[in-house]
């Protein structure tokens, strides 16, 4: 079920169909990556194990490191270390990581898959003009090697990882660049993600945020401060006509 404000909800009963299409096709949909539009998961916590068997650790269980996944490399490691009362110095920990990267980009698209529905959902958007950027924080020749890999590389206008750009999300600049790079802009614009880093870096840019019920995030989707909730990718069109204007005249604050 989706949660959002009253103020939300008056306006998803406003909007007819003539208003949504009106506004799908001047939207740019930033979508970040893992635990948004892939379930990359399983690949990850494959990553960290090898790592860690390569530097003389005990493997983890895929629930202790699936609490890191989607905080990066090295909230992966932590994680599956505490959970085997295993400890690594700087030094260690810096190759842990080094090895975790170098084993996921040879490995990078074996159990991952798109989540239900998006591929659909996103031709579908497509088709009635919509424009799409990707906004993740895993680095950029790895979002490279994922998209082909998914074969999804031109379904993106644009996209920017964590070191394509001298910042990275949470700071709001990772979004207002990349809608640039997309053609797009910015009082049409929204953000699809399921961490804190996504909702934080919308919020800066000043663009509406559905959180994705089904991502990676420590925390639970509706205590993310999101907009509403996604929980399912079929619910998107109606959410980009609730929370995105249908002409230039209207300005969402920040």
């Amino acid at each position: 079920m989706r949660r959002d404000s009253s103020f939300g909800a008056w306006r998803r009963r406003q909007s007819g169909q003539n208003a949504g299409e009106k506004t799908i096709h001047r939207a740019t949909i930033v979508f970040d990556l893992d635990g948004t539009i892939a379930d990359t998961a399983a690949d990850l916590i494959d990553a960290a194990n090898a790592a860690l068997i390569a530097e003389g650790f005990q493997p983890a269980s895929a629930e202790a490191i699936r609490r890191g996944v989607g905080y990066g490399a090295k909230a992966m490691l932590d994680q599956a270390l505490l959970s085997s009362g295993q400890n690594a110095g700087a030094m260690q920990m810096s190759r842990l990581a080094e090895r975790l990267v170098q084993h996921y980009e040879d490995h990078i698209a074996i159990k991952t898959r798109l989540f239900p529905g998006f591929l659909e959902t996103a031709n579908q958007l497509r088709d009635r003009g919509a424009r799409f950027a990707l906004c993740t924080n895993k680095l950029d020749r790895l979002v490279t090697k994922l998209l082909s890999a998914l074969r999804i590389a031109t379904l993106f206008d644009a996209k920017a990882g964590r070191d394509t750009f001298p910042f990275h999300k949470p700071d709001p600049r990772h979004i207002t660049e990349l809608v640039s790079r997309a053609a797009g802009a910015l009082p049409f614009a929204i953000m699809v993600g399921d961490s804190e880093a996504d909702i934080a870096a919308a919020r800066g840019a000043g663009i509406p945020v559905l959180a994705v019920r089904f991502g990676y995030a420590a925390v639970a989707p509706e205590d993310l401060g999101a907009d509403a909730i996604l929980d399912s990718f079929e619910e998107l069109p109606d959410l980009i006509g609730a929370f995105l204007p249908v002409n230039s005249s209207v300005r969402r604050s920040a």
